[in-house]
């Protein structure tokens, strides 16, 4: 895929020339296939080109530079550069409300990785409203039973177990695997972050102090086509 996406981005830069948006979609594209095969330092310079541009073409806040502080974003938290990475998403965030209004699942998504960042960095008080509303509105969006639903309620299970509240958390991520249950037996392909969630969930219910027999029980009274050992 990278020769490819390297011959885009030169198709490109010499089609429109090298200030284009269209420059700045092949940048973003080629920087993170970059990223997901860890070569953080030769992405990082082409998100910072794609921000310029798409700030000089757009304006500071249009989507497109939204998604570029994103993008840039994830990559300084994956290189523990989280002082930084927080008004970058601070300030997706703020388009992303501006451009769509404040209910929109993109905001959801930027309210989650914003709340990620604080819980990396032990701001708990402070990340789990964004939790709460990022769940609220993927549940508006998408119904209750939509996995990014399960995904938000396993987040915010993990606050709650590390703030020490076990008991609030527990029907919480109940659910959330419950969703994703579901999901994998209408579509028979299981979904990905499902055996996540089920440690998560058995890791809680040993914290409860579940024996190994109630939640083998619980398991199999969830999914015994799944959780049948």
């Amino acid at each position: 895929a990278e020769p490819l996406l390297r011959r885009a981005l030169a198709i490109a830069e010499a089609s429109y020339g090298p200030e284009h948006p269209e420059v700045a979609t092949a940048l973003n594209n080629l920087a993170m296939l970059l990223y997901a095969t860890n070569r953080l330092k030769e992405a990082e310079p082409l998100l910072r080109r794609a921000l310029a541009i798409d700030e000089a073409s757009y304006g500071p806040k249009h989507p497109n530079v939204a998604r570029d502080l994103n993008n840039l974003a994830t990559l300084l938290k994956a290189t523990n550069r989280l002082k930084e990475a927080e008004p970058l998403l601070r300030r997706a965030l703020a388009i992303y409300e501006a451009s769509y209004g404040p209910e929109h699942p993109n905001v959801a998504r930027d309210l989650n990785n914003l709340a990620t960042l604080l819980y990396a960095t032990n701001r708990l008080k402070e990340a789990e409203p964004l939790l709460r509303r990022a769940l609220a509105i993927d549940e508006a969006s998408y119904g209750p039973e939509h996995p990014n639903v399960a995904i938000r309620l396993n987040n915010l299970s993990s606050l709650l177990q590390d703030t020490n509240r076990l008991k609030e958390a527990e029907p919480l991520l109940r659910r959330g695997l419950e969703i994703l249950v579901a999901f994998t037996r209408a579509t028979r392909h299981q979904h990905p972050h499902l055996q996540a969630v089920v440690d998560n969930y058995i890791d809680l219910l040993r914290a409860l102090g579940r024996s190994k027999a109630q939640i083998r029980a619980t398991l199999r009274a969830l999914g015994p086509e799944l959780f049948s050992g």
